[in-house]
């Protein structure tokens, strides 16, 4: 694993104790647009390189972003760990935010989920495509996800609206408490088992994603959201 350190920001910001984790693989082609539009707002990003094949590296290096490498693709998952590593060591850090590359994120929703951890009194907040209707979520899209919900035990203990919505909040202990073992996209049902085994305060907050062609053609069929929950009560039951 290899790192490289962003010049410091000059300056103040209401989001100063926040490091932003972004997860990347060949992403080259808007990758670089998706941390101009977060640092404006959240200074501290760390973009994971998870063994791209493309110049997504090169493109993370111009911009203010710390960057951690990967020299192999081992997963969003192991990504997501290394970065919430790596945030967790910067002096100052509190809040923890994991934002997808491929810029269906919006930065306001991030910056609601913070204000929800740190003024709300949740630990955890998750982002929620159907708090507030369905309308810009594709059909397909949103009967892979409903599907998932429903047969995801720890979303309905939750109490979920959305279970794979990989915009979310941890505070410090959340974040640390975390450990994410698998590696590829069934980190986001580990992710959710593991908070509803926890005393950890979760909660909801709306949030609108983008579906851009570009982020469209890296979606889940339903068959493979259906298989991240078989892969994942396969594994519950080999855990003593």
């Amino acid at each position: 694993m290899q790192t490289t350190e962003a010049p410091g920001a000059a300056g103040t910001s209401e989001f100063d104790d926040v490091w932003v984790v972004i997860p990347v693989y060949n992403e080259g082609s808007v990758i670089a647009e998706v941390v101009a539009g977060v640092l404006p707002t959240f200074p501290n990003v760390v973009c994971v390189d998870d063994g791209s094949r493309d110049d997504s590296a090169d493109h993370i290096v111009a911009t203010a972003a710390h960057l951690v490498s990967h020299p192999v693709n081992l997963g969003q998952g192991a990504a997501l760990q290394t970065g919430l590593e790596y945030a967790l060591l910067q002096d100052g850090s509190e809040y923890f935010v994991t934002f997808d590359a491929d810029g269906q994120h919006r930065v306001e929703d991030a910056a609601e989920l913070v204000r929800a951890v740190r003024d709300g009194g949740a630990d955890v907040a998750l982002g929620s495509r159907f708090l507030t209707g369905t309308a810009h979520v594709p059909w397909l899209r949103r009967a892979m996800l409903k599907t998932v919900a429903a047969l995801s035990p720890a979303a309905r203990r939750l109490q979920l609206t959305d279970a794979h919505n990989g915009l979310r909040v941890l505070n410090r202990a959340a974040a640390s408490q975390l450990k994410i073992t698998m590696n590829g996209m069934a980190h986001a049902s580990e992710i959710v088992d593991y908070l509803a085994r926890s005393e950890l305060a979760v909660t909801e907050v709306p949030v609108t994603v983008l579906y851009t062609d570009y982020s469209k053609a890296k979606g889940q069929s339903l068959i493979n959201g259906v298989n991240i929950l078989f892969d994942l009560s396969l594994r519950s039951r080999r855990t003593p």
